[in-house]
């Protein structure tokens, strides 16, 4: 751990909460007021989206003025998008509140890329764990926004859920405060002078920055597909509580995050391909658990596996790519590995709402064993041709 470091950590606590708040709640606010039902998960489709098209040019704003007012600037705007979403439900105002979840994704392009800096932030070769200490802090913040939103729900009177978007345009602030103390250390290099790197086809299509992007893109995908899909599936299908399915949700983020107290020392220890390996392990568990009844116990049970594989695929893919890119192209090879992940992950939560209307559970989890077949793949390829 060092200030950088710390500082990135801590302000992940309060800027992750938009990321569970938005997922627990937007579909069910979309359900109660958008007039098709079909577009209930609109907004949480719509925050992925945000920052899908944010991702070039957040990490090109940081290109210019560096991450500690990249990292503020997101942070207040984040907070502004909350008190605009907190008015779209006092309206009833299903577009504005879309809007709203646009601009949170916009800032969590910006949030994204605090991984990056946590990377750079230490040696090269302790960019994992540096990543996993970091991405602990999404714990906190599972259980910090579900439980803090559900608790503040009835705070407006005849306003249910205002109060919840309120909270989080103070959480969404904090790390403004945090991150005022943050010291850029990246040389402003890309876009302020002549580029010297790589050609950006020739960054791309390297094996490894393949199988790093492949891991990245389609476990985010994968995981977005089902946790935005599973709110609506507990409560509004099977007619499980809110509280049961905000357990599910928060014991779901825990799993995503608790194991990279482990991840990065696996990860030295046994290299990257055999942790992808493992995490595609988990999500194929998970999938065959939805071939059985759907009930509360199993619901916590997939989501748990859901959490470990995107954990173990995720972080293998981000530490994987920092190693296939050099100093001066670090903006554009972050740039263009986070438009495919979150874009791809934006599709599939697009995806995700109309396909459990249209279909069952059961069928969406089937519908990612193609994808567990590109992991391995894209894996088994660049395992093969590093040793020519």
């Amino acid at each position: 751990m060092n200030k950088n470091l710390s500082l990135l950590t801590i302000s992940q606590v309060f800027g992750f909460t938009a990321a569970t708040i938005t997922v627990f709640l937007s579909g069910i606010i979309g359900s109660q007021i958008a007039s098709i039902k079909f577009l209930a998960t609109l907004p949480t489709a719509l925050y992925v989206v945000g920052t899908a098209i944010f991702t070039i040019l957040a990490a090109r704003i940081m290109s210019k003025i560096g991450r500690r007012l990249g990292f503020i600037f997101a942070a207040l705007g984040s907070s502004a998008a909350s008190l605009i979403a907190a008015l779209a439900i006092s309206q009833q105002n299903f577009i504005l509140f879309c809007i709203s979840c646009v601009i949170l994704g916009m800032g969590a392009a910006f949030n994204h890329q605090y991984r990056f800096a946590a990377a750079e932030s230490v040696e090269k070769e302790n960019a994992p764990r540096a990543i996993s200490i970091l991405m602990l802090a999404g714990i906190v913040a599972a259980f910090l926004g579900i439980s803090s939103a559900n608790y503040t729900r009835n705070l407006i009177p005849d306003h249910l859920y205002v109060g919840s978007y309120l909270l989080l345009a103070v959480f969404a602030f904090m790390p403004a405060i945090f991150l005022f103390f943050y010291k850029n250390k990246e040389t402003k290099i890309e876009f302020n002078n002549k580029y010297d790197g790589r050609r950006l086809f020739e960054i791309i299509f390297q094996p490894r920055f393949l199988q790093a992007v492949t891991a990245a893109a389609f476990a985010y995908a994968i995981m977005s597909f089902l946790m935005t899909a599973t709110p609506m599936s507990m409560h509004l299908m099977e007619k499980m509580s809110l509280e049961k399915t905000g357990l599910v949700l928060q014991i779901h983020v825990a799993a995503m995050f608790l194991p990279s107290l482990i991840t990065g020392h696996l990860i030295k220890k046994f290299g990257h391909s055999n942790i992808i390996y493992v995490g595609v392990l988990f999500f194929a568990i998970m999938i065959i658990l939805s071939l059985f009844e759907q009930t509360y116990a199993n619901y916590m049970v997939a989501l748990i596996f859901l959490g470990f594989g995107w954990n173990f695929l995720f972080i293998s893919g981000t530490s994987l790519v920092v190693l296939t890119y050099k100093e001066e192209e670090k903006f554009r090879a972050q740039g263009i590995n986070d438009l495919i992940v979150f874009t791809t992950m934006a599709l599939a939560s697009l995806l995700a709402g109309i396909l459990l209307i249209l279909t069952s559970w059961t069928i969406m989890n089937l519908l990612c064993i193609p994808f567990l077949v590109l992991i391995v793949y894209s894996t088994f390829r660049a395992d093969i041709l590093s040793k020519k």
